[in-house]
């Protein structure tokens, strides 16, 4: 019997540290520095690579992700190298997806050939706003009009092409983004990440808002009508809600995040980089360690991870609640029992479809939009014991 991780299958994420400089919103792992010798970085991603390979052999890699940070900062070469090595080790699917993230003030028409002819097929473009003003409220390098060049350069070398957006910023009103929001699906390829601004602990953000210094942000009720008037103008231009911040073009959704959102496995290579992969039929968490120096020291002798523990099945069960109700398609109850050894609640199904939350037909259970608004508290009331 195929274990569980084939339901959502398999997938490489490798982390690229690196911006030019730190976003005042973002709390990923991210590091600014003068000088980086990337053909160091180039042999301890490719060791990283042969140690997971001997962990995990014989498998069929669906997808490749190139996240950070910005990898458009990654030289060629380096891409040319991480691809080649994976390939001598898996096997790629027919459709394997290979994406590597970019902000517009680092496209180069020549980088972005080259990083095609390495086996780059998909490039995920940091637009976040279309207006200078709240480009640079936002800690942006670039300018609106760098942004369009970039997307027109990205088109011509890559068949599939996301941006991602924000919206509920500073002094936005829900028109404003209706404007945006139309520019923006008349420029789009087959795929729209639509972020809803969040401050986060640990950011620029975080201390101003603290501070009273982050001002004009639209309230709860404004935010929510921003996310009802995305979805039903990204529907009238084709753009299917697949997840909850996520709109593609039917079949282009993307297929790495599926593999996270499906509870597939996924292999984690780089600093900060989290992993879910199956040894033994047992399932393991691994997170590396977040320092870009420490992990570069630690990787030639192979201990990148600071964390790598078994997932508890009622972890694992949790985990696939909370990731699969992020889809449209929701999860699959079946599929569920098996891995937590127990069905969900009956009556917390019902309660919750009393309230309008879920919908649950043929053994499906997904989330309504309006209990999209309010999921990790119906998750929470799902898994209630």
């Amino acid at each position: 019997m195929p274990e569980d991780w084939h339901n959502g299958g398999f997938g490489l994420y490798l982390h690229w540290p690196f911006c030019q400089a730190k976003c005042p919103y973002c709390d990923f792992n991210s590091h600014v520095r003068q000088t980086i010798n990337q053909r160091i970085w180039l042999k301890a991603y490719l060791s990283e690579i042969e140690r997971y390979a001997g962990l995990l052999p014989n498998r069929l890699l669906n997808s490749i992700y190139l996240g950070g940070g910005t990898p458009s900062l990654m030289e060629p070469e380096l891409v040319y190298g991480i691809l080649d090595k994976v390939q001598s080790h898996w096997t790629l699917a027919n459709d394997v997806e290979i994406t590597l993230e970019a902000n517009p003030n680092s496209v180069e028409a020549d980088r972005f050939k080259e990083y095609a002819l390495a086996g780059v097929n998909r490039v995920s473009l940091g637009v976040q706003a279309l207006n200078d003003q709240d480009l640079k409220r936002l800690g942006r390098l670039h300018s609106a009009d760098e942004a369009l060049r970039a997307l027109e350069i990205a088109k011509t070398h890559f068949s599939r092409v996301n941006f991602d957006l924000i919206y509920s910023r500073q002094d936005q009103s829900q028109s404003d983004w209706e404007v945006e929001l139309k520019q923006a699906l008349t420029l789009a390829g087959d795929h729209l990440s639509l972020y809803q601004l969040t401050i986060e602990d640990g950011t620029a953000f975080a201390d101003r808002f603290l501070s009273g210094k982050l001002r004009g942000l639209p309230d709860d009720d404004q935010s929510a009508d921003m996310f009802e008037v995305t979805r039903a103008l990204c529907q009238k231009a084709g753009f299917q809600n697949y997840e909850v911040s996520n709109f593609a073009l039917p079949g282009s959704e993307s297929r790495h995040n599926l593999i996270y959102w499906r509870y597939g496995d996924y292999i984690g290579v780089g600093p900060g980089a989290h992993g879910r992969i199956t040894l033994n039929g047992q399932r393991f968490l691994t997170e590396a360690h977040h320092s870009p120096e420490e992990w570069l020291e630690k990787a030639s002798s192979g201990e990148t991870e600071q964390h790598f523990a078994k997932i508890s099945t009622v972890e694992q069960a949790q985990e696939y609640l909370m990731m699969g109700l992020r889809l449209t398609e929701g999860i699959d109850l079946v599929r569920y029992e098996e891995i937590s050894g127990y069905p969900l609640r009956p009556e917390n199904i019902k309660n919750m479809q009393d309230l309008g939350m879920v919908d649950h037909a043929n053994n499906r259970l997904s989330v309504t939009p309006k209990g999209r608004t309010l999921l990790n508290a119906v998750t929470a009331e799902l898994f209630r014991d």
